[in-house]
């Protein structure tokens, strides 16, 4: 690999895995391109991320071999991509007085993480323990260890947005790949 002008040229390649089944299904597919999609959007060209980079293969590896639920999978990257590009939500100190959380119940979208029950709870979402408690275990769980969790809707809608209001808050574009998913679900 060589850079060029204004784009890298390759000179060799050895393809390890192409992820073909991602396009026989359109979910697996949707949610493949919102992954790309977003880590487009969170990154610099040229930027160097190791930890992200592995994160994304096993996510793109994790959704091509249908190992567990797609959704909770996306949710666990999308905290993953938080925490890589600085914008990783705390879950062990509240954010207001940084005394040690065991639980939470509202999300401060301003300092990025949970409040405990003395502090005020403002520019944030209310949101369940258990929502909590699975925000917490994702966050500090590798990507390949994920399918260990089994999570309702009701939480599985929280964290998401949880996830999209920072996505969408602190990123210069908004990612468009899961419109289509839920368009079409509709």
């Amino acid at each position: 690999m060589f850079k060029g002008k204004s784009l890298y040229n390759l000179q060799e390649v050895k393809l390890l895995n192409s992820f073909q089944k991602l396009l026989d299904n359109l979910e697996k597919l949707t949610y493949s391109s919102y992954v790309c999609e977003l880590v487009d959007i969170s990154m610099q060209d040229e930027e160097p991320n190791e930890e992200l980079y592995k994160d994304f293969i096993t996510c793109l590896y994790l959704l091509d071999t249908d190992a567990l639920d797609y959704e909770l999978l996306i949710r666990a990257f999308e905290l993953k991509v938080l925490k890589a590009t600085g914008y990783g939500l705390n879950f062990d100190n509240c954010v207001i007085c940084k005394r040690k959380l065991n639980s939470s119940d509202y999300i401060n979208l301003s300092y990025y993480g949970g409040v405990c029950e003395d502090c005020e709870k403002t520019n944030g979402l209310k949101i369940s323990k258990a929502a909590f408690s699975a925000l917490r275990f994702l966050n500090k769980t590798s990507m390949d260890k994920v399918y260990r969790l089994s999570l309702s809707k009701d939480v599985k809608k929280e964290i998401e947005k949880i996830n999209t209001s920072i996505i969408f808050s602190n990123y210069s574009k908004k990612p468009k790949s899961l419109e289509m998913l839920k368009f079409i679900e509709e």
